[in-house]
C-alpha cells in the first residue's frame, strides 16, 4: 500500500439527487479515510465544474459516492469511461440494470433468483383509480409501491385496499415516471454485501431492525435511527442461501468491486431478493462497512482495497 501512497484519489459525491446530502456524507467519510493512505486526496462535488476540476487534478483514481441518478445509474460511469478514467465500482451497464428495479428483476429472474411478485405501470399509461382496484385484485394481502428508478426508499408506500394504493401510485409517481408494484410479504428486513476484489466473497449478512418504524429514509441515515444486527440470526441453510443469492445475483447484473443485496426472510426461512445497490452507503450509519468490520475489514483497509483494485484495471 506505501507505494502507492502518491497516487491521485478523487471522490465525487453529492449532485442534485434526492440523496445528494447523503452521498456528501458518504464521500466526507471516504475521503476522510482515504487520507489515512494516501497523500492526494480530493473531493468533488457532481456539477458541471466536474470535468475541467478533473482535468485539473487528473486524477490516477475516481472514487464515485452517489446515490440514485445520474451518479448510480451508469451515467457518471459512462463520463468517466469517455474520459479514460480508472473508477471505484460497476461499470456502464451493471449500474444502469441495477438501478432499474424491474430490469434487474427480469435478470434475477432469468438467472433463477427468487422475487416477489410485481407489476410495473407507467405514468404516462396509468389510470391511477382503476389500477388501484385492478392490484387490490391481484395482491389482496396488500402491496409495496416503489419507484422504479430511485433508491433509498424514496417515494415508497406500503398500502391495503383500493384507495390506498391509489394515493401510493399518486406518490410514487411525484418522483418517478414508472411505478413497480410488488406483493406484501412480511418478513426480516436482511441485506448481504458482496465484496469482489482479488476473489468475490459474501460479507456477514446483517438484519436491520429499525427503532420505531419500517426502513425508510429518516431509519436508514439517522443515527439510532435502525439497529443492526450482526451476524444475522437466522437458520444456518438459511444465512448461507441468502450469501449465495447475494453473490449470483452480484454477477447476474454483471457488478465489479462492491454490492449489497436487500431482502426479506419470512417466518418459515423463505427468502426474496429485493433489490441490488452497486453504490452501498458509506456514512458512519451505513451497512456496508459494518458488514466488513464484522469480516475484519477495516474501513480504512476497504476503501484503500477498493481503490488499488481499480487502480490495477487500467
Amino acid at each position: 500500500m506505501l507505494s502507492s501512497k502518491n497516487l491521485k484519489i478523487c471522490v465525487i459525491s453529492g449532485g442534485l439527487s434526492a440523496e445528494a446530502d447523503v452521498s456528501r456524507k458518504s464521500g466526507s467519510e471516504v475521503a476522510l479515510a482515504l487520507e489515512s493512505n494516501f497523500a492526494n486526496v480530493s473531493l468533488l462535488e457532481l456539477d458541471s465544474s466536474l470535468r475541467q476540476r478533473l482535468a485539473e487534478f487528473q486524477p490516477d483514481v475516481v472514487f464515485p459516492v452517489l446515490h440514485g441518478p445520474p451518479g448510480e445509474d451508469g451515467t457518471l460511469q459512462g463520463f468517466l469511461e469517455m474520459l479514460g478514467l480508472a473508477y471505484v465500482g460497476s461499470g456502464v451497464c451493471a449500474s444502469a440494470c441495477a438501478m432499474n428495479k424491474y430490469i434487474a428483476k427480469q435478470l434475477f429472474i432469468s438467472a433463477e433468483l427468487p422475487v416477489a411478485q410485481d407489476a410495473l405501470l407507467r405514468r404516462e399509461s396509468t389510470d391511477v383509480r382503476r389500477a388501484a382496484h385492478q392490484l387490490y385484485d391481484q395482491f389482496p394481502g396488500g402491496v409495496v409501491v416503489k419507484p422504479v428508478d430511485q433508491g433509498s426508499a424514496i417515494g415508497v408506500s406500503f398500502a391495503h385496499g383500493p384507495e390506498e394504493i391509489e394515493s401510493a401510485l399518486r406518490n410514487c409517481y411525484a418522483v418517478t415516471t414508472a411505478a413497480l408494484v410488488e406483493e406484501r410479504i412480511h418478513g426480516k428486513e436482511i441485506t448481504a454485501g458482496v465484496l469482489d476484489l482479488e476473489t468475490m466473497m459474501a460479507l456477514p449478512v446483517i438484519e436491520i431492525r429499525p427503532i420505531g418504524g419500517w426502513y425508510d429514509f429518516e431509519h436508514r441515515y439517522a443515527v439510532g435511527g435502525s439497529e443492526h444486527v450482526i451476524p444475522a440470526p437466522l437458520a444456518d441453510e438459511v444465512y448461507s442461501r441468502v450469501q449465495d443469492i447475494a453473490l449470483r445475483a452480484h454477477s447476474a447484473l454483471g457488478c465489479r468491486d462492491l454490492s449489497r443485496a436487500d431482502f426479506l426472510v419470512t417466518e418459515d426461512g423463505t427468502v426474496k431478493l429485493l433489490e441490488v445497490n452497486t453504490i452501498p452507503g458509506m456514512t458512519p450509519t451505513s451497512l456496508f462497512p459494518d458488514a466488513a468490520r464484522a469480516a475484519g475489514i477495516s474501513f480504512e483497509q476497504l476503501v484503500c482495497k477498493l481503490v488499488l483494485k481499480a487502480h490495477a484495471r487500467r
